[in-house]
């Protein structure tokens, strides 16, 4: 496996779902397929629903892991863009 870094990052703390998925949505469509989106987003709703639906709609998980460097309740997923699958550090 490639070593890979995000290419764009978005925080999406201060929205709740459905809005956490769209801008992460849009995020997505603005970087070339394989790229890194690195999202910060809170634990719950979002933390569940975000990796979900972007799984769905063809992308794959890199990285799920808490980010308590970011504030408490702070979460990280990378986002790869319609990516081929890759060894991930979550289930």
């Amino acid at each position: 496996m490639s070593a890979r870094v995000p290419s764009a990052r978005l925080d999406i703390r201060a929205h709740t779902c459905p809005v956490t998925w769209v801008k992460a949505r849009i995020a997505l469509s603005r970087i070339a397929e394989g790229e890194v989106l690195e999202v910060l987003l809170r634990d719950g709703e979002p933390r569940e629903n975000v990796p979900r639906s972007a799984e769905e709609d063809g992308h794959r998980v890199i990285r799920l892991e808490p980010a308590p460097e970011e504030g408490e309740g702070t979460w990280r997923v990378w986002l790869a863009r319609g990516a081929p699958v890759e060894e991930r550090t979550w289930p």
